[in-house]
């Protein structure tokens, strides 16, 4: 579809506009006479024609058309009016899109205008479309009010002071709170399943010691299964040494302790399986391919090489992708190497490393676009999934339902109204990172039938909508009726 609106359709947004605020103007008189305008005489199309594609072919959100003196008569009707023939998601991602391309071209009125539908579909607790919509709405807000063009500045507090829900109340987790929050789907707990059963068959040859490394984006809740599957596996348990890279910087889900704290407890755990662990926090950042752990783990692994037989395990949980790819920065070492990314070099130096074991889980989308629509829409073709979900284990105002949103809603606007370093969330899809890993020399080596069928029976606990898939022979797939989630995959070094 064209990115741009052209003339044609420029005037069909407009007049569709017009008549959404021709709807309000109509409530706003009943608020002040008993008996309705006069009526017009004659049908006008229904919202569903809002979007046209440039071939002029009209994107149906709905077949009827309704007689123009059918007036709402609450506010609610009026909602219900609007919200019927604009809210199926197509027609809302239209909206969304038109709205984007407005704010790229400084089109100040056109953004308001737009804006001021969505407001009206958007509901922040309506079904799971608009709840979504209700997100993409508070980004492309905040996108125009950091633009510079005051117009546009206007129009974003304007709109500000009309979506009180403007605002994104991330929570800051207990322990217990942040294991009860995973538990709830499989969104991260397929990750946990695939790759904790790999990780034990990985290290069954007699190491002494087991060193792993974290880069986790929800603080070790993986770790205490792990121990005690380790724990239960072994007679006479290796020393388990854990490395993490420290809290990541606001992104969520967010802890409301130290990782020395988190370190500390973990460590109680382990004691109380008869498993000695040691725990180490190195600050380091992905904004630069955890240099420093890197560094630190190199040096940690030849001096225990030395001694002991250890198993060296990268565990990589949904974390990678906040490592800058090159979209965002390239760089040469020598004038006489290619250009490559921080995300190129960290998996180059993870395979310096001689590691174990690798274990790669992410979510399959690709948020890496410079292009702002086409980021969208791949945000909104991805991020319908746990909007979806949640309907199926949380209920209506629940605290966690609460959370839950909050932190999609963080990852909707990192996406579509920040740029540069601040855009952090920049996904890549299971057939990119593959390519990634393969270029690195790494080599897929599956799962087994075991470890399949853990993760088959910890999809069972869960509704029915979530499955499982094999794309290849490698890698397996978490699926949401039917559509890609969250990949998992595991990698020896070539």
């Amino acid at each position: 579809m064209d990115p741009f609106l052209n003339g044609f359709q420029l005037l069909f947004v407009l007049f569709s506009l017009a008549t959404a605020r021709i709807l309000i103007l109509c409530f706003r008189m009943m608020q002040y006479t008993d008996s309705l305008p006069s009526p017009l005489g004659y049908e006008i199309s229904s919202f569903s024609n809002l979007i046209m594609t440039k071939d002029n072919q009209k994107i149906q959100c709905g077949t009827s058309t309704r007689p123009f003196l059918d007036f709402p008569t609450s506010k609610v009707a009026l909602g219900q009016n609007i919200s019927n023939s604009l809210g199926d998601g197509n027609c809302m991602e239209q909206l969304l899109v038109h709205c984007a391309n407005a704010i790229e071209t400084n089109d100040a009125t056109l953004t308001q205008q737009i804006l001021w539908v969505l407001n009206n579909i958007a509901t922040p607790d309506g079904d799971s479309n608009q709840r979504l919509t209700c997100g993409f709405l508070r980004a492309l807000i905040t996108r125009a009010a950091k633009s510079g063009n005051n117009k546009l500045l206007t129009a974003a507090a304007a709109m500000a002071n009309v979506h009180t829900n403007i605002s994104i109340n991330t929570h800051k987790f207990s322990i217990i709170e942040l294991a009860a929050y995973v538990d709830l789907t499989p969104w991260h707990r397929f990750g946990f399943t695939a790759a904790n059963a790999a990780i034990i068959e990985g290290v069954l040859d007699g190491f002494s010691v087991i060193h792993i490394v974290d880069l986790s984006l929800t603080h070790c809740m993986q770790i205490p299964t792990l121990i005690d599957a380790i724990a239960t596996r072994f007679e006479i348990p290796p020393l388990v040494k854990l490395t993490v890279a420290g809290a990541t910087e606001d992104i969520p889900p967010m802890l409301d302790l130290s990782y020395e704290e988190l370190g500390s407890k973990l460590v109680n755990f382990a004691r109380s399986k008869n498993l000695i662990l040691e725990f180490r926090v190195i600050p380091s950042s992905p904004s630069d391919g955890f240099s420093t752990l890197i560094e630190q783990v190199r040096m940690q692994h030849l001096e225990q090489s030395y001694h002991q037989k250890e198993a060296l395990i990268i565990n990589c949980h949904m974390m990678l992708h906040y490592i800058p790819e090159e979209t965002l920065t390239t760089f040469s070492i020598t004038e006489n190497y290619p250009r490559i990314s921080y995300r190129t070099m960290f998996l180059k130096s993870i395979r310096g490393l001689d590691p174990t074991l690798v274990i790669l889980v992410d979510e399959d989308a690709d948020f890496t676009s410079n292009n702002l629509v086409g980021r969208l829409r791949s945000a909104f073709s991805y991020l319908w999934i746990p909007y979806d979900t949640v309907d199926t284990f949380l209920p209506k105002g629940s605290m966690q339902r609460q959370w839950f949103e909050a932190d999609i809603s963080w990852k909707i606007e990192n996406v579509i109204a920040h740029e540069g370093v601040q855009r952090v969330e920049r996904l890549e899809n299971k057939s990119k990172w593959v390519e990634r890993m393969n270029n690195a020399e790494f080599t897929g080596i599956g799962f087994s039938e075991d470890a399949v069928l853990e993760v088959k029976n910890m999809l069972d606990e869960h509704a029915a909508g979530w499955g499982m898939k094999k794309d290849n022979e490698d890698d397996i797939v978490l699926t949401w009726k039917g559509h890609n989630v969250v990949f998992a995959s595991a990698w020896l070094p070539i």
